[in-house]
């Protein structure tokens, strides 16, 4: 049986909850090439150098209203054409202080929520999916939204093999082939 630990009913920053809660959204994204940023160092490396290349950072989440879309989504916005550079996600209520300096020192004035998927280049951010707004939508419609901003600020074009790396993750978990024209229709 999964146990909340003191510190998180203490208010502290100590996780929220246990980690075999956490793990399986986890995988579901750094299993697709995803970095996990766990520090507060790890996304001032990752988001605070001016080098030109566009990042997508999913601030994931337990949260069975956004969340259950929110990865789905985000996965599915890399079938398109140009992709991201770079892929990066931390978790709400888990690395506490990554994602207090995240919220606010690239997100200042953004009422914090989660989850959110955000763009940013050069430390920048140029896009934002607020919580309210993906668990509202499907997520062939969270893909669409973010394959719309991909086509604006990247040019990182996509391979051939990571497509079909993600293809046959998205038939073998979720039983779907999202290149078939008969199950889009």
């Amino acid at each position: 049986m999964a146990q909340i630990s003191v510190d998180s009913l203490m208010g502290n920053n100590g996780p929220s909850y246990p980690e075999q809660i956490a793990a399986p959204f986890r995988k579901e994204l750094t299993d697709n090439g995803f970095t996990q940023l766990l520090t507060a160092e790890d996304v001032d490396k990752a988001l605070g150098v001016t080098d030109g290349k566009v990042k997508m950072v999913v601030l994931n989440s337990v949260c069975g209203c956004g969340a259950r879309v929110a990865r789905p989504g985000a996965l599915l916005s890399l079938f398109g054409k140009v992709v991201p550079d770079e892929k990066l996600t931390l978790f709400a209520g888990m690395e506490k202080d990554a994602v207090a300096l995240f919220r606010s020192k690239y997100l200042p004035g953004i009422t914090p929520s989660s989850p959110t998927i955000s763009l940013f280049k050069d430390g920048e951010l140029v896009f934002i999916l607020h919580r309210y707004q993906i668990e509202r939508s499907a997520a062939g419609d969270i893909a669409d939204a973010l394959m719309q901003e991909y086509s604006k600020v990247c040019t990182k074009e996509n391979e051939d093999a990571a497509v079909e790396a993600l293809r046959q993750y998205f038939i073998s978990t979720y039983d779907v082939d999202p290149l078939s024209v008969e199950q889009q229709q």
